[in-house]
């Protein structure tokens, strides 16, 4: 999957749980685009059983969605608490730098990353 799609379903997710539906208009708001970019997203992510949308509908999550995007997100949030609470980077510049490294990084290393921040809490 590519990032932007990537990115997609993690906004879907948010904003799902911040309002319990999801819009197109949500959607482009969050990232930052347009609302026909966000309708050729979703053209995509539902082609791959991604999500579910009527036209001019809600977008809801497939199970298969809810497992992706719950994975990117649980990436991006360990990833921004470790920037910023860990090595203290400005909580604006650890999200953008997140949102850059949760596409790329190994599953390893952020199994490892997930663990230390998990000690570390543990600790305090």
């Amino acid at each position: 999957m590519q990032k932007s799609g990537e990115d997609y379903l993690e906004a879907v997710l948010a904003i799902h749980q911040e309002k319990g539906k999801v819009r197109t208009t949500d959607v482009a708001l969050r990232l930052g685009v347009s609302k026909p970019s966000v309708n050729r997203a979703m053209k995509i992510l539902m082609a791959d059983g991604y999500v579910i949308q009527e036209t001019y509908g809600d977008i809801l999550l497939t199970e298969k969605g809810e497992i992706k995007a719950s994975q990117v997100y649980f990436r991006h949030k360990t990833l921004t608490s470790f920037l910023h609470e860990t090595l203290g980077v400005d909580p604006r510049i650890a999200e953008q730098d997140a949102c850059l490294i949760e596409h790329d990084i190994s599953s390893e290393t952020m199994e490892k990353l997930a663990s230390f921040m998990r000690k570390q809490r543990e600790k305090n």
